[in-house]
């Protein structure tokens, strides 16, 4: 029994590790070495929560250590590095783009105390954006940008802080009612995606296009989410 207990929580923790070592790694401008962690963090966050669930041993403790490793693996992780990342184009402006961990902290505190996120989110929830910002930076990192991008990429950091905070509806996979043919549509766009950025990036033996497709993902699940909440205001 106490070792069904400890499963969850030691893959909480598992997140946590991936999280600090993908922080790591944004600081030697390994940033792709940091997406995969992060992505490797979304994992193990999938499975503590569904393990606590199967196994039928959910806790206060496992919710609360679940909000602070998610803080750091799609917190702080991605803001590092954004910020990493534009430190060497603009400066110290560049600290603007850690005020994606703070917000990220505030979503989480609010998606713990509100009870109307049992099934769909407010808010943009956290690892879509830290997949976003993730691969952002490991594609961008393989160009040469001009003098002007860098500028919008931080104020796209605050729109995201926005948007993470926002009373803006959001669906999820476990969203009750959710049309089956929506689901399909989406992820099949999301397939979609994944297939023709993996094809570029073979033929051009570029992994920062197959990367891509994570950033171009969340992108077609934002744009997705408004046209649905737009087709449920219409009906």
């Amino acid at each position: 029994m106490q070792i069904k207990r400890i499963i969850p929580n030691s893959l909480t923790c598992a997140n946590l590790l991936c999280g600090s070592v993908a922080v790591y790694m944004a600081t030697q401008q390994e940033f792709v070495l940091a997406f995969a962690l992060i992505i490797a963090g979304a994992i193990f966050d999938f499975f503590d929560g569904a393990s606590a669930r199967w196994l039928k041993v959910p806790s206060p403790l496992g919710v609360q250590l679940d909000s602070l490793a998610d803080d750091i693996t799609f917190g702080l992780a991605p803001a590092m590095a954004l910020m990493c990342y534009l430190k060497p184009i603009i400066g110290w402006w560049s600290l603007i783009a850690l005020l994606m961990a703070a917000f990220s902290a505030l979503r989480l505190a609010k998606f713990n105390i509100d009870e109307r996120q049992t099934t769909s989110f407010i808010g943009l929830a956290t690892p879509p954006n830290a997949i976003f910002w993730a691969s952002i930076v490991c594609w961008l990192h393989t160009l040469t940008l001009p003098t002007w991008l860098p500028w919008l990429l931080l104020g796209g950091s605050l729109i995201s802080c926005y948007l993470l905070v926002s009373e803006i509806p959001f669906f999820s996979f476990k969203s009750a009612g959710e049309s089956k043919m929506r689901m399909s549509i989406f992820l099949f766009g999301c397939t979609a995606i994944m297939g023709t950025c993996a094809t570029i990036a073979i033929i051009h033996h570029q992994i920062s296009i197959a990367i891509f497709a994570g950033a171009l993902c969340v992108i077609w699940y934002i744009l997705f989410n408004f046209c649905t909440l737009f087709d449920k205001k219409r009906q």
